[in-house]
């Protein structure tokens, strides 16, 4: 088969004797047909199916459509496809490889099915990438690899994910002022919904049933503790960190990142499923109040939230920096990716806690500490080749208004006050700030991360130059 070239620019075909020369056909009339000069039409269908399978792993695991179109595009140029056009939406990824003005474009089409965090497969997804763009593996190498990839198991079992989980709910309780046995009950009860939920998604239940079990649940257990004796205090913190946890899953970061780049039906996608997501998370939490209030239960007013203090400084950061660190193992995120998760979450958990000593609002304070966890992340994280995804959500988790969204849930449906929706919407506001503010903490990492790969090639010196990748890549 035809060899790729190494770099396929947008070369022009020209007429010789009549005929056109390239890899084209004449054109009807004798007309000059200009386009690029690919390989054979297989080979254009093996490294769109290539790419394509790339940006599916990367989609499923909640990165922008930005940065899936740019993945696809410098995949297909580097085994000689030019010129390609990528379409992301939702649920499919589509390329149009254009082969001149006397070709039918080549176009693929993938559907996005499945979706899952597992953070060790996006980074070696994105592994993959950089080997193929350094130009160090043939076509049928970098199918194998990511075949591997894609089979490969879990890092962890099962089991320690939900034991993340729980003590990720831990850590959240003691950042939003809960004792020791208020953190323990937490996480018992978040390891409780976790394995229903897992059992609910072996028999293929829809996810919006199964956040209205999660958040049914979770209510319903603080509940039934504090009637049994089992707590003295509100059980505000329990319901609350439970929501936080079920609420991290979501694809915020992602869908505010699409709607800013431009990607708006991808972003209109990922808004209904977070909405819907949401609003079975808001149902499950509102059916367990109201079955506790017809079941006679007395009203358990709402916990006032701690003042601010610098002395819980320390300890807030240190719970921010745990529950980071908790939800990326939970991710099945690599070791190296758990540390850099942790010092983002306990220094955004410690930006959010200065700002609210010194006066901010809840909404400023989230979106400046956002800012910083994504400029943080994209330095550090693209220095240490993991994806900044990973830093980006995981340091996020800490700072999600779980407390917000229970007190407007536990307004409107026992209190029975119009107050609850402004506190909804709180929520909402704070969500965004941080979405909105992890997003331009990256853009504004942009210019450092170049300024310090320039400053590192300086100070390494000159390389050798040459060709890194063999010099045939053929399709057996």
């Amino acid at each position: 088969m035809a060899r790729f070239s190494q770099r396929a620019g947008w070369l022009p075909w020209r007429r010789v004797n009549g005929q056109l020369s390239g890899n084209g056909h004449g054109a009807s009339g004798g007309q000059a047909v200009h386009g690029p000069q690919l390989p054979e039409e297989r080979t254009v269908h093996f490294v769109l199916d290539l790419a394509l399978r790339i940006g599916e792993v990367q989609m499923a695991s909640g990165a922008g459509a930005s940065d899936v179109t740019a993945t696809i595009i410098a995949v297909s140029a580097a085994y000689g496809l030019p010129h390609c056009e990528v379409d992301v939406i939702f649920t499919s990824i589509t390329v149009a490889c254009q082969r001149g003005t006397d070709e039918p474009p080549i176009t693929s089409l993938r559907v996005v099915r499945s979706r899952g965090l597992d953070y060790t497969r996006l980074a070696d997804v994105e592994t993959l990438v950089g080997k193929i763009t350094r130009n160090r593996l043939g076509v049928l190498q970098a199918r194998a690899e990511l075949e591997r990839i894609t089979t490969a198991p879990h890092p962890y079992p099962r089991w320690v994910a939900t034991a993340a989980y729980a003590g990720m709910a831990a850590a959240v309780t003691v950042l939003i002022g809960g004792a020791a046995d208020m953190a323990l009950f937490a996480g018992i009860i978040t390891a409780v919904v976790d394995r229903v939920g897992r059992l609910l998604n072996r028999r293929a239940l829809p996810f919006f049933f199964q956040q209205v079990v999660g958040g049914a649940l979770a209510t319903g257990a603080a509940l039934a503790l504090l009637a049994s004796g089992a707590i003295t205090a509100k059980p505000t913190l329990l319901v609350a960190a439970a929501i936080t946890v079920l609420l991290s899953g979501l694809s915020v970061v992602s869908t505010v990142q699409d709607a800013i780049t431009g990607y708006n039906v991808t972003a209109a996608g990922r808004t209904m499923e977070i909405s819907l997501m949401t609003a079975g998370l808001i149902a499950g939490v509102v059916l367990a109040l109201n079955v506790a209030t017809r079941l006679g239960m007395a009203y358990t007013p709402l916990a006032d939230p701690l003042p601010p203090s610098a002395f819980r400084l320390p300890v807030q950061a240190l719970a921010g920096a745990a529950g980071a660190a908790l939800f990326a193992l939970a991710s099945y995120a690599k070791p190296r990716a758990l540390l850099v998760a942790s010092a983002a979450g306990g220094a955004g958990t410690a930006v959010y806690g200065a700002l609210t000593l010194a006066g901010s609002s809840p909404i400023t304070a989230s979106g400046v500490a956002a800012v910083v966890i994504g400029f943080a992340g994209g330095v550090i994280s693209r220095r240490l080749r993991m994806p900044p995804l990973v830093v980006a959500v995981s340091g996020l988790v800490p700072l999600l208004p779980g407390l917000t969204t229970y007190r407007g849930l536990y307004e409107l449906a026992a209190e029975r006050s119009t107050t609850g929706l402004p506190t909804l919407m709180l929520a909402a506001a704070i969500a965004l700030a941080l979405a909105a503010g992890v997003v331009l903490g990256e853009y504004l990492a942009q210019p450092v991360r170049t300024g310090l790969s320039r400053l590192e090639r300086r100070l390494s010196g000159p390389r050798l130059s040459g060709p890194l990748r063999p010099t045939e890549r053929r399709l057996e």
